[in-house]
């Protein structure tokens, strides 16, 4: 299975000024950003550079690694992320019904909308390419 690539300022949560930072480092995609920063080394010198707080930098390497599985896309990534999942490895090791409720909760509590959850088997694909993706 094929990963995704998306533009770097289409991640959620990335301002303007935060993608042109990421450019002129030469990263304007997700794909360079996870291949700028395959290593704890590299994503600590790539911080520095950017003058970021490195959590800063992890969050958006987490979207760009959830936003490689097509049915996530950028569009799902952030909510995946802030159920709590961080990773194609770790959403593999989900159980699709309980991120679901997770999700569901999410909802809820901060929106009291149920009706934006996204459906069971949405969750459920997202789990499944993730497993292809990390086999």
């Amino acid at each position: 299975m094929a990963s995704c690539n998306w533009a770097i300022a289409d991640l959620p949560g990335l301002s303007d000024e935060q993608a042109k930072l990421l450019q002129t480092q030469g990263i304007r995609t997700t794909h360079q950003l996870l291949i700028a920063t395959q290593t704890p080394q590299q994503e600590h010198e790539l911080a520095a550079k950017l003058q970021l707080h490195p959590q800063y930098l992890a969050k958006w390497i987490a979207l760009a690694d959830l936003a490689r599985l097509s049915s996530v896309g950028v569009a799902h990534c952030g909510l995946i992320l802030h159920g709590g999942v961080a990773s194609v490895d770790q959403l593999a090791q989900t159980s699709f019904s309980r991120l679901h409720q997770s999700l569901t909760g999410l909802h809820v509590a901060n929106m009291r909308r149920r009706d934006l959850v996204p459906p069971i088997a949405l969750v459920k694909q997202w789990v499944m390419e993730a497993k292809q993706l990390s086999a």
